[in-house]
Order: C-alpha cells, then structure tokens, then sequence
C-alpha cells in the first residue's frame, strides 16, 4: 500500500514537472515591435502622390547640353573606387549632394539652392532654369540615391533596402523581405514615418482590397514597416525547443522508478 501511494504521488509529481517544462512566460509582450498606442501627434493618414526631398537625402545632379563645356562647371567630378589593388582597377561613381538641415545643397555656379519639399520634376525644372542663363537648353537628371525602407518583424527576410527607383508600394517592399511569413499579421501592418522631423503612424489592413487604393500604398524614402506576429506565433513561442528530450528523460525516469518500487 506504501509503494502504491508512493507510485502516485511520483506520478504527480512528474505531472507536474512536465506542466513545468511545458510552460512558459512568454506572451505577447515578449514578442510583439511598439505595443504601446502612439500619442495624438497628427497620425498619418495620407501621403503626398510624388516623393518630395527633406533633409538628409543624397543626391546625384547631373547636368549635359549640346554645348559640352558649357555644361562642364555645372558636374561635381568623380571619384574612383578600387576594385582590384594589384591591377589598380576601379569603377568611378558621381559625388553627391547632401541636402542639409535647412533644405539646401551647394551648387557650382549656383551657390545655395533648397530643394527640401520639392518633387523631382520641381527640382529639375528648377534647375533647368537657373542653368539655362550660362548654358542653351541644358538637360538635368536628378536620383535620389539613399532610398531606403525598414522591414521588420514576422517576415522572412527583414532588413532595410536601397530602392533603385524612387517609387515603391507596401506589397513590393514586402516583397524585398520574401513575403510575411504564415505566422505574419497580415490585417494590422504598421508604417512609421518621419513628416516635417515627427513620427507617425499607421495600421494597414493587407487583408481587405481598399489597401491597394489607399494614400499609404505607396512608401516614402525611410519609412518602416513593422509585421506583427499572430496569437499562433506567441503560442509556439512558449515551445521549448528541448522539451522533447526533457518529455522522453522525465518518462524514462518515471518507468525506472515505476519499475523499481513494483518490485519491492
């Protein structure tokens, strides 16, 4: 009768340690990017239709007319990058225009021009303009070459990255991550972004069609895109991925105990 008992509450207990072992803390809280509800700081609710340059955005101006040397003062030079140190092979690569704090870049000839909140077509013409006093019908090509949108969270491959073209969507961005993963949260997609030196937000729903026609559709220049793990991610995350071992130790020792105490 005292084995008996004995087998039980051994029994129990192993109960209990495998409840133990199953178990764990690990919650939404543990997981989930900017739980919190933002604060009422104007939350975004639309974008502008065409990219607009702010500060911080690197730029490549180049400017050509059939007049080559009257186009010439108007280029920065370019700088050579080695490729190869034994051959002293290189590529060359245009310098770039920093837009400061205050919206301006320094121009040859020019001086000080503010392209902050102007379109490529604005700046472009802009330019033309300007240009066009020292140089007939000079032709400006302007890029934006720091282009880059953060993709976080339950995705597949989630990193920031450069965009070649200065215009992309939420699903292509989504794309550069290889997709959301099955565990992404696909009908509350947070974007983040940074208007006039404040962040704001907003959740997208990619389940419903009304996304694709939505002002947010298309990103800006360093926007942030956060995938929420659904309740099947934290769910598995409280799996211990050594509790199979744990499990089949626990019954081995239970079934040597069990063993032990019948024959006695």
């Amino acid at each position: 009768m005292t084995y008996r008992l004995t087998l039980k509450h051994l029994i129990f207990n192993i109960t209990i340690l495998l409840f133990a072992t199953l178990s764990s803390c690990v919650s939404r809280k543990d997981l989930v990017y900017f739980q919190d509800e933002p604060v009422d700081n104007g939350q975004l609710n639309s974008a502008p239709k065409q990219l607009t340059y702010k500060a911080d955005d690197i730029l490549t101006i180049n400017v050509s007319a059939a007049d080559a040397l009257a186009a010439q003062p108007f280029n920065l030079g370019v700088v050579s990058e080695s490729l190869d140190l034994v051959n002293a092979n290189g590529v060359t690569r245009m310098q770039t225009y920093l837009i400061d704090y205050n919206g301006n870049i320094e121009f040859p000839v020019l001086g000080t021009l503010h392209l902050a909140g102007m379109t490529r077509i604005e700046a472009t013409e802009m330019l033309k303009q300007e240009i066009s006093e020292y140089a007939k019908d000079p032709i400006v090509n302007i890029r934006l070459v720091n282009f880059t949108v953060t993709v976080i969270g339950e995705v597949s491959n989630p990193g920031t990255f450069t965009i070649q073209d200065e215009r992309i969507t939420l699903p292509e961005a989504l794309g550069l991550a290889n997709d959301l993963t099955i565990f992404g949260k696909r009908n509350n997609i947070l974007l983040i972004r940074e208007v006039d030196g404040v962040k704001k937000f907003a959740k997208i729903d990619l389940t419903s069609v009304n996304s694709v026609i939505s002002p947010l559709y298309y990103l800006q220049q360093n926007d942030v895109i956060v995938v929420e793990p659904n309740k099947a991610r934290i769910r598995s995350s409280s799996f211990n991925q050594n509790n199979a071992v744990l499990i089949s130790a626990v019954g081995t020792l239970a079934t040597i105990v069990a063993i032990v105490l019948a024959n006695k």
